[in-house]
């Protein structure tokens, strides 16, 4: 947007199902046949300010919405201490519903990959910097 500087982008992302494939067994129930998906995909919105000099991203899960919410918000922005350094904020949510008693197990083994996910980000910005 030329009018605010802030560089606005939508896109759709292919990721590879990694939910164990015990949980794909146990889930052989004919309302459960969509965890079967070998692919899930998730829409990503970013919104870069370089005046304001932050970054804010929102990924939501497209796959998969009749039984899961799972949504991810991050924040970076110019740090306060030092404007050389990055303040990195994320947030994320998940939900099951729909799944019966599994509700949990799949929140669970959700949140577990997600928590993975942020050491991998957090343990490749120290590596960078």
């Amino acid at each position: 947007d030329s009018s605010t500087g802030i560089i606005y982008r939508r896109r759709i992302a292919t990721c590879q199902n990694v939910i164990p494939e015990i949980l794909r067994k146990v889930t052989a129930f004919r309302k459960f046949y969509v965890l079967k998906v070998p692919d899930i995909y998730l829409e990503e919105e970013s919104w870069l300010n370089m005046q304001k000099r932050n970054m804010a991203m929102k990924t939501h899960c497209l796959t998969w919405t009749q039984y899961a919410s799972l949504s991810e918000e991050s924040v970076f922005r110019e740090s306060l201490e030092n404007p050389n350094w990055t303040d990195f904020t994320q947030k994320g949510r998940i939900s099951v519903t729909g799944a019966g008693l599994l509700n949990c197990v799949l929140e669970a083994f959700a949140q577990s990959f997600l928590k993975q996910g942020v050491k991998k980000v957090s343990n490749l910005l120290r590596e960078f910097l």
